[in-house]
Formats: C-alpha cells, structure tokens, sequence
C-alpha cells in the first residue's frame, strides 16, 4: 500500500512539474503563430490558386483565429470563382491534388467547395482512376479533402484500401509505394509518412488502419533525428517535420509523447529552430533566409499543435469553420434553406455511365452527372446524340427528376394523353409550377422546346429549389441588352433568361440569344446541371463510416 502511494506522489509531482513548461511551450507556440501569420498577410497579399502563396497559406491563416480581414478570404473565393470559371470547372486533367487542396481552403474560409461557378469541385474526387493517378498524394489528399467537412463520396474505401496497400514493409510511405520484397523498398519518407497518416487518422476504428498507422508511428519514432526533427531527400528540413506534426495532432497524440522525444526535443522545438526574426522560416537546418513553402507548411504545423492544446477541432476536421456571413458549417440536408420540402437530392445510381458520343464534348461532365443519377438518358445505352432536339415532355421528365419530385399524373391538358409516358412528368411539373401550357387545355408535349421556353422552366424549378429568382427591369435589361437580338425576346420569357445569364445557367459569351431556337439535349443538361450546382443539389451528405 505505502509503495503503491509513493508511486501515486511522484506521478503527481512530475505531472505538477510538467505543466509549467507546458504552458511555457504553448505561450512559445502562440507568439510564432502570431509573428508568421503576420509575415504571411505582408507576403501573400492576395492569395491565388496556388501551392505556394494561395491555399496552403490560407488554411493557417483561417484556422490559426489570428485577426484576418474578412476581405482577405472573400477576395480568394472569388480568385478560385475566376479560376473555375476560366478553366470550365477543370482545374487539371490529371492532378486531383489541385481539387482536393483548393476544397481544403474554401471549406476553412467557410465557402462552399460544391457550388463554384456551378461546379462541384468534390465530384472529380469519385474518380478512383485519375485521383490515384498522380501515385500516393492523390488519394491521400482526397481523403483528407473529403473528410474536412465530411462531403459525399463513395470511393473512401477504396481510397483507404489503395493507401493501405502502399506501405512499406518498414512500416513507412514514399512516393514510390511499397513493394513485398522489402529490400526493393525506398527508404520511408518522413513526409509522405505524415501524410498517409492524416488521411487514415479518422478511421482508426478499423482494425487494418490501426494496425498500419501503429507501424507507422513505430517508423518515424525511429526516423526522428536528435535534434527531434526529420530528413527528407537527404536534407534536414522543416517541411518534413510539420507533416509528422499534423499527423500526430490528427491522430491525437500528445507532441511530448516519449516516441517523439529525442534529447528533450520534440517536433514543435525542431520546428521553431527554423524560425527567422521576421517571422518567416527558413527550410533547411543551418540554412538562411526565408522560404516561402517552408513557411507557410510551418504556419499551418504550429496551428495544428496550438489547436490541439487549446480542445479544439483538428487543423482538418474543419466542420467548425464559419460559413461567410457567420454561421457554422453543418454537413446537414444539402440545398438551400428555402428549398421546397419535396425537392430531393438525386444519388449516383449508375456510377461511371457515360457515352461514346460525349467523350471531350464541352458538355461531357454535365451530361455523365445527371445520366450517373439517372436523371436522363442517352437515346441509346451507348449514344447520348448532343446535338439533337428535345421536346417539352422530355424536359418536364428530366426537371422533376433532376429536383427528385414523384411522377403524379394531373390531367390537366387535353392534349397529354393519361397513357403516355410522359404523363405523370408533366404533371407533376404543371403541379409544382414549373411548367404551363401553350393554353389553358394543351400542354404541345411533342413540341420541340426553345430556349426562351426553357430558360422559363429552369428559373422556376430553381425557385422551387430555393434560389433567389427575383430580378427588376433595369437588371433585365442590363442582362439582354448586351445581346443584338434581345428585342426578339418574348415578354414572358424576359426575365427568366435574364435569370438564366445572371447565374450562368446560359453562357453570355455569344453575341445573340436567339429565343425561339430549338435547344440542343447537350444544352438541356448543361442547363440543368448548374441549375442543380447552384442550388447544392448535386451531392447527398453521408455518415462518416
């Protein structure tokens, strides 16, 4: 009994002794944050769509709390709004790191990454193929991005699986993969190590992720040099060790932890070692002046650890950031808050449909969006025909399944027989408003629909949806008069094409709108898919498995 409270005495009088140089420690990691988020606001003046000098830099500001103008984060929004937009929603064809990286920035300054421009820019992420094409950081990034705030996707497993089925016998990540002959393997790369565990730090309730993340922690305890720090390509330098630090904050281990300790250095003093006067830091150990990548990487290291200090989310888990305006992130129902009730959001059904026709067409990625939920068809299976016609039954069909209304027939219109297969669309569509007749018995549902005609039921299902419909004349006109032929513009149809332009739904790029023309299925769909994307309705918000 007296040797079990002796036992208990010292236990308490080193944990007395520990917290003062706890509070040292964390004083030490307020002061860099605050003199680096300084020299960052001087350096990055205005952040772009960038690895260095945009999102890296932006997510430690954003979730360091330092005193930032609301108007630095507005003014990246709208950087990566021009970006999307001048690129068609295609940040690169081949590097989904680009996607994942700028969904981490928007979602910590509290924009919504799924409604760019019309864009979703979470979607690219559920292709496997090309996510994982740029090796290890493509699905390690993917999932790090996707589990920020929680955003749908239903290739984590798969994610999980590929990022598992790459580590070294030794326990680490390279960029270059594990092999089963563990005298072929790379040497374990500190970096990327870090980095595999972030991704796989939210799913330590699997068995298989506990496993590989213990040996992976077992391989960096004993790649940590004295000074505490970590080498990468042969250099010392500060980048690798913030990655084994972000790692250990995620996966909620205490920087102080005996496997980290060498010497009496932990992570966070090998970090500060590389910290310059003016805040900045530089990159490797011995070395002089300042990096900008070290510093930002550095930045966003220490508000991790300062984050975990203070109870709060992880630097990733950001469903805590503020939405611009004030509120908090919440990944709940998806739309907007004045959406009817019935509209619902349509699932991917048919994961990778696509046609032969569509492939590079600058409709590709609308069309295989809303076919992949099954919200239109191809003529064929294998044929989309672009450049064909639609009619007005066809586009009541795809409007109210696009929104996830049920079918209901009404029997309104004379001429839309109860047999028909298009019956029960164009009721339901008449029913919620979406759609009126060419008279008060006849609904032409073979006619084959017009723009003006089309524009006038996108803008109604989109009030259904919740967007703000509403424009006055001098907004009209602005938004038509720039094309030669607006005065050809039926008055019914003014402003929901005025609408249409102003939320580019249509493209005012021509030089004429040319109302009374027949539109293309590829245009339908284009319509309807940023219809969709501006309303958030093209992701579905799943429970984190």
């Amino acid at each position: 009994m007296r040797k079990t409270l002796t036992v208990l005495i010292a236990a308490a009088l080193l944990a007395a002794f520990s917290v003062p140089a706890f509070a040292a420690d964390k004083e030490a990691i307020d002061k860099a944050i605050a003199d680096t988020a300084a020299y960052m606001l001087k350096t990055v003046k205005t952040p772009a769509v960038d690895s260095v000098g945009g999102e890296w830099a932006v997510i430690g500001l954003a979730r360091s709390g330092h005193g930032v103008p609301d108007s630095y984060y507005e003014n990246y929004c709208m950087a990566v709004e021009k970006h999307v937009s001048d690129r068609g929603g295609i940040l690169h064809d081949r590097k989904y790191t680009e996607n994942s990286r700028v969904v981490l920035a928007l979602t910590a300054v509290g924009c919504d990454p799924r409604n760019v421009e019309g864009h979703d820019l979470t979607a690219p992420l559920e292709d496997f193929e090309k996510t994982t094409w740029q090796g290890i950081n493509g699905p390690v990034y993917a999932l790090i991005a996707l589990d920020s705030n929680n955003y749908s996707n239903s290739r984590r497993d798969d994610y999980i699986a590929e990022i598992l089925s790459k580590q070294q016998n030794g326990g680490g990540w390279s960029l270059e993969g594990g092999t089963p002959d563990s005298a072929k393997d790379q040497a374990a790369d500190p970096d990327v190590t870090g980095m595999a565990l972030q991704a796989l730090a939210k799913y330590q309730n699997r068995p298989e992720v506990k496993a590989a993340t213990d040996r992976a922690l077992e391989c960096l305890s004993k790649l940590q040099d004295a000074k505490g720090g970590y080498s990468s390509w042969g250099s010392t330098n500060v980048e690798s060790t913030v990655q084994v630090l972000v790692a250990l904050c995620e996966l909620g281990i205490p920087v102080d932890d005996e496997r980290f300790v060498k010497n009496g250095k932990t992570v966070v003093d090998n970090i500060l070692s590389y910290k310059n006067a003016d805040g900045s830091f530089g990159h490797s150990a011995g070395g002089s002046g300042s990096d900008q990548m070290a510093t930002e990487q550095a930045l966003y290291g220490l508000v991790a650890v300062q984050r975990a200090l203070e109870g709060k989310n992880s630097l990733f888990r950001m469903s805590d950031a503020l939405l611009r305006g004030g509120l908090p992130q919440t990944p709940a129902e998806p739309g907007l808050p004045g959406k009817n009730a019935d509209v619902k959001v349509m699932p991917v059904v048919l994961q990778g449909k696509t046609f032969s026709d569509i492939q590079g067409h600058e409709s590709q990625k609308a069309i295989e969006e809303l076919a992949t939920r099954a919200v239109i068809n191809g003529k064929n299976d294998a044929s989309f025909d672009p450049d064909a016609t639609m009619t007005r039954a066809e586009y009541a069909a795809i409007v109210t399944r696009g929104l996830g209304l049920a079918a209901k027939k009404a029997g309104v219109f004379e001429d839309v027989e109860s047999s028909a297969w298009y019956a029960g669309y164009v009721g339901t569509a008449f029913t919620y408003g979406i759609v009126a007749g060419t008279s008060a018995k006849t609904f032409n549902p073979e006619g084959t629909i017009t723009r003006q005609e089309a524009a006038a039921m996108t803008m109604r299902a989109a009030k259904l949806c919740g967007l703000d419909t509403s424009l006055d004349a001098a907004a009209v006109r602005d938004a038509l008069a720039q094309f030669w032929d607006y005065m050809t513009v039926s008055s019914w149809a003014r402003e929901p094409l005025a609408f249409c332009y102003r939320e580019k739904i249509l493209p005012d790029d021509g030089m004429d709108i040319q109302p009374a023309a027949a539109v293309k299925r590829c245009e339908i769909a284009q319509m309807l898919y940023s219809m969709l994307g501006k309303a958030r309705l093209l992701q579905m918000e799943e429970q984190m498995k």
